[in-house]
Formats: C-alpha cells, structure tokens, sequence
C-alpha cells in the first residue's frame, strides 16, 4: 500500500505557542520529527501540514515539504485529511495516510514501519500502537490515555481512567512474596494510520457524547462503528508538551 506520513504542526498551542519551532540542540522540533519520519522504509513521502507561514518556511528550509492548512480545524485529524486532499490534486495521493504527532522527537522509525505494515495486513479502519502500562501512577494519570484491547487487537475501549477496572483485587501480599497477576493496561501512543477511505469518512462524523466527555478524537471513530487495530509495542516515546518537558527531550537526544 502506498503510504504517506502527515505531521500535523500548529503554531497556537494553548499550553506551548510556537511550540514546532523552538530549537532543541540548534534545530527546531518540528525538523527532529521529520527527520525520524522520514528514516520509514516503507512510507513514500512526508509531509508537514501547518497553519503558520513561520513553520512552513522552516520546513521549507530544511528541505522537507510542507503543505498549508486551515488554522481553524478542531482537530489533527481534520488537518490531515485537508493535506492528503492537497497533495492528492498534486499527484501524492496514497492508499495510507500515518499521522504522527509533531512534538514527538524520539519516535522510532521502526515502529513507524510496524504501525504501517499492521495496518496494511489487517482489515481495520485505522491502526495505532500501544505499549504496557507499568507503573500505578502511569495508570492513574488522566493525562496517560489507556485502551482496551479486544481478543482480535481491536480497541474496544480509549479513557483517560485506568480501565478495566480490577475488581476483586487481592490485599498486597506481605514482604517478598509476588503479588497476583491482573489485568494488562495499555498506553496510547498518538499515531496513527488511517485508510483513505477511513480518513475521508471520519471528518465527515460529528463528535459523540464520549470524544466530548474524555476529549479524545479517537472516541468518535469507536462511536461510530469503526474498526481501530492496537498494535502492541516497546516504545516509550516522550513528547513535548511543554516547555518543562524540553531539558529532558535534550538529554535523550544525547
């Protein structure tokens, strides 16, 4: 299938404005993440799909290839679906389109080729990675959104609770003695890949009470009966969110 990878960059971040271009180590965050992108062996091309004149020449200036969108889309999702429309009268178009988040720096272009060659196997709508959850204040973080595997890898479920819910948890047992086994949490990782047509339906969906209660987009494609795969994954990426999240960005970089 041919794949394109969109990196959706928004100048007016509410927590972090201008985030795409500050500088880590002399280049800005915008140019870490199209570099890792395009390392995919089997995506055919990367894009960058802004609102701001000020990204777009940055992109342009070190080398990639940036398209302009509409700075009033509600969401990535819908910025994505105007690029592909953009590059497709260009004569981009393609079977897939990947959205990776544009403040992900140390995402790994392996696992960007696994997210692609899962979606391409399976008859899902869209794909996305997930990796275990390992620690309880992780699970108790309602900025960590987990996800409910079906027995097929499909999503039945995204929250930003610690979900499922373990009922008849036992006591902690005493010192030196395990504790019993319970259930897998998953953490969403923000990519994903979307079949055109998938893509093309999705903006055309109106938000459900679910996507509004827990703000998350994802949300709609469940509420509306479309298929999410949830490939299992190592990686452990860290995003910039904001700006206290940039020395420790650095230091991995390193």
């Amino acid at each position: 299938m041919k794949t394109l990878i969109v990196i959706p960059a928004r100048y007016g971040s509410t927590r972090f404005p201008g985030k795409p271009l500050v500088l880590i180590r002399n280049k800005p965050l915008i140019q870490w993440v199209w570099e890792r992108a395009s390392r995919s062996r089997l995506a055919s091309g990367v894009v960058v799909a802004t609102d701001d004149e000020r990204i777009f020449r940055a992109v342009e200036f070190f080398g990639g290839q940036a398209v302009m969108t509409s700075p009033d889309h509600p969401s990535g999702t819908d910025r994505i679906a105007e690029a592909a429309r953009k590059v497709k009268r260009a004569g981009m178009n393609a079977d897939l389109y990947v959205n990776i988040q544009g403040d992900e720096p140390l995402i790994e272009p392996k696992e960007i080729d696994r997210l692609i060659a899962a979606a391409a196997k399976s008859r899902a709508d869209i794909a996305t990675l997930a990796h275990e959850i390992g620690t309880e204040a992780e699970a108790a973080n309602p900025n960590v959104v987990k996800v409910v595997r079906a027995a097929n890898g499909d999503a039945l479920y995204f929250s930003r609770s610690p979900i499922p819910f373990w009922r008849d948890r036992p006591p902690t047992p005493g010192k030196g003695k395990k504790a019993a086994p319970g259930p897998v949490l998953w953490r969403h990782i923000g990519i994903y890949a979307y079949r055109a047509a998938a893509l093309r339906k999705f903006v055309t969906l109106s938000p459900g009470t679910l996507e509004k209660a827990e703000s998350l987009e994802q949300l709609r494609a469940l509420e509306h009966g479309m298929r999410i795969a949830v490939v299992p994954t190592k990686m452990r990426c860290q995003g910039v969110d904001a700006p206290s999240d940039l020395a420790l960005v650095e230091k991995l970089l390193k």
